[in-house]
């Protein structure tokens, strides 16, 4: 469905896109902002997109307060259900992990059995991320304390013994063995091994008052943007990459490529019907443990058709 649009200004109109401060969500969304100076790549007469970086938790925090909106942002998935009334999620742009996901570590090599017994205080990158959400459900029946840490401190605070165990993210993903921390549990895997899917962990989403403010199809013509931006990124690796070293945080070209490779994934492209049954399935056993609200219907909007589920 084409746009119904407003009366036009000469202005663009300015929409802003928080991601988090991270290769994978930098790669995806460079060409909607442009680097070195050059015009985006991806461009749009009606639109401006406006980079907001913004750590994850901070965006949760941000849509929840309902204070400032931003018009587009990356958000944990288990932090929807608390914002649904507010955003749509996008078709394109999620972080789905298939069988590999947020890594539960601890600072010694430890049976699960020793560790459950142990009545762990474990660092995680904030209440409202979907490592934590995925946490709770792997630790359902175990008495243990989530201790909120700013992502990028959860490794040392492991290594320093403030905490029993850490969920680290990120790229921490993949380097947390060489900072001599041990594996207790893959959540991505963990939660493939009983759901044979995916494990969403980050979504793009959307503000529903934009339909409104900027007349019918509005949110689907931003999505095609998006799908766009995504789109040109993928088929100029090259560039995307050396642009998305730059939110790495010192890591090495390798690793800033897999860690790429992991998350801009063919359900980032387009998350689909599998996609679509990844994230009702956590919202259902998530809302089961009485860790969120239930959510109505889920909708994925993308250029062009809005696809909804149960």
């Amino acid at each position: 469905m084409l746009a119904s649009h407003p009366m036009s200004t000469n202005q663009p109109i300015v929409l802003r896109l928080g991601h988090s401060p991270d290769p994978d969500d930098a790669f995806m969304w460079w060409p909607l902002f442009g680097i070195d100076g050059e015009p985006p790549a991806i461009a749009s007469p009606r639109f401006q997109f406006e980079q907001v970086e913004i750590d994850i938790e901070a965006a949760n925090r941000r849509a929840e307060a309902g204070d400032d909106l931003l018009e587009i942002t990356a958000l944990s998935c288990g932090q929807f259900p608390r914002v649904a009334d507010r955003y749509a999620i996008t078709a394109c742009g999620s972080s789905m992990g298939e069988g590999y996901g947020p890594k539960l570590v601890a600072a010694t090599d430890l049976s699960w059995d020793e560790f459950a017994a142990s009545r762990p205080r474990i660092a995680t990158p904030g209440r409202r991320t979907t490592a934590a959400l995925t946490l709770g459900l792997r630790m359902a029946g175990v008495e243990h304390e989530q201790v909120e840490t700013p992502f990028e401190e959860v490794g040392d605070r492991v290594l320093a013994g403030e905490v029993d165990a850490g969920v680290v993210i990120h790229e921490g993903q993949l380097t947390f063995a060489d900072d001599g921390l041990h594996l207790l549990e893959d959540l991505g895997a963990w939660w493939g091994r009983r759901t044979n899917g995916p494990l969403p962990l980050g979504l793009n989403v959307v503000r529903r008052d934009l339909e409104t403010t900027h007349g019918a199809g509005t949110l689907e013509e931003i999505a095609g943007l998006l799908e766009r931006s995504i789109a040109h990124a993928l088929e100029h690796r090259t560039r995307s990459v050396e642009y998305a070293m730059g939110f790495g945080r010192g890591i090495d070209h390798e690793t800033a490529d897999r860690f790429i490779e992991l998350y801009v994934n063919r359900l980032t492209v387009d998350a689909g019907a599998r996609g679509l049954e990844a994230v009702r399935r956590l919202f259902a056993e998530a809302t089961d443990a009485g860790l969120v609200p239930a959510v109505d219907s889920i909708e994925f909007v993308r250029g062009g058709a809005t696809a909804t589920g149960g």
